[in-house]
Parts: C-alpha cells; sequence; structure tokens
C-alpha cells in the first residue's frame, strides 16, 4: 500500500472512532487499527527510501575474516560429573 493509502485508510479509523456510535468491541478494533497504521507511517519516515541518485553503500575494504584451525579439539572438554546438578541461568 502506498502512504496516501495508509493515510486515507487511518483517517477513516479516526472517524469512526470520533463519532462514538460504535460498540466497545468494534472501537477497540478501530483503535488498534489506528495504532497500527500511526506505527507504520512512522517507520515509512524513518526509513530514507533508496533512489537511483543515491549513493550506494562502498564495498568493504581491507582484512576480512578468516578460518582458523581450533586450538582445542572435542575430546579435551571438561564433561559434567553424573552426580552433580546442572546450574541454569535465571
Amino acid at each position: 500500500m502506498t502512504r496516501a493509502e495508509l493515510e486515507r485508510v487511518r483517517d477513516w479509523a479516526v472517524e469512526k472512532l470520533a463519532t462514538g456510535e460504535e460498540p466497545p468491541w468494534a472501537w477497540f478494533q478501530y483503535m488498534k487499527l489506528r495504532e497500527t497504521l500511526d506505527a507504520i507511517l512512522a517507520g515509512m519516515d524513518a526509513v530514507t527510501p533508496q533512489t537511483e541518485n543515491s549513493p550506494r553503500e562502498a564495498p568493504p575494504q581491507g582484512k576480512h575474516l578468516r578460518l582458523v584451525e581450533p586450538t582445542r579439539s572435542p575430546d579435551t572438554a571438561q564433561r559434567h560429573q553424573a552426580g552433580e546438578p546442572v546450574r541454569l541461568p535465571m
């Protein structure tokens, strides 16, 4: 949907809320719709659209990640004692 369409739907929901004639369940749904559309429109404002004339992000230069050999083998890992309870983070 375009910004204009989203704004038109939000305006419609605001008009429905302003009448005060909607049952409580419908009022709640219109309110959720308005709040959601407000959040979407605010998100659209926060994002800069990419245009043809916008500068492109430069490719990374310099050092790159490289694979290395592990310094420990899986056989040297500490094992859990069978009788000890396992401590979990809270």
